[in-house]
């Protein structure tokens, strides 16, 4: 099985690659690409496409994983706070980011790139629109992380949020 069969897969560096849900059989794939960590941010719901079993599919397959449950319809700054974190503590590791439609994952790195990478802005932007164009509930969401950089607010760089990326 190939990783460009997972929905929206974008291989968005050497080192990290971004999707929508993979199926069980999808991890086989992604194992076999050499990711060493898995980074969910789709919530657990039954109906929604997750896999209540993903930790431990993961695991069974030698990966690392990593959850960060980010509701779709509130997505929260603290939420960006806990995925800098996590990026932060698998730096130099082979990463798959996921969510349910690759939505959360592209909005997210954006911001990462953008806040804590210093990409310029209009390269993560083509990146994210690929996808998407985040507006309402996200687009306020994007517009409130990134005024914190303007205003010299970026949590979770220098404070301990007992994260470690688990």
């Amino acid at each position: 099985m190939r990783l460009e069969y997972i929905r929206d897969f974008y291989r968005l560096s050497e080192r990290i690659g971004t999707a929508g849900q993979p199926t069980r059989e999808q991890f086989d794939a992604v194992a076999d690409a050499g990711y060493e960590v898995v980074l969910n941010l789709a919530p657990y719901r039954d109906g929604s496409g997750a896999l209540a079993d993903e930790a431990e599919l993961v695991a069974a397959r030698g990966m690392q994983y990593a959850h960060i449950p980010v509701d779709w319809d509130a997505p929260r700054p603290e939420d960006a706070d806990a995925f800098f974190a996590a990026m932060r503590a698998h730096a130099g590791r082979k990463l798959f980011v996921h969510c349910i439609a690759n939505r959360r994952v592209s909005a997210f790195l954006y911001l990462y790139r953008v806040l804590c990478e210093d990409v310029p802005e209009a390269v993560a932007a083509r990146d994210l629109h690929r996808l998407w164009t985040p507006t309402g509930v996200w687009g306020e969401f994007l517009t409130a992380v990134r005024s914190r950089k303007r205003t010299g607010e970026r949590r979770g760089e220098n404070e301990d949020t007992g994260g470690g990326g688990g």
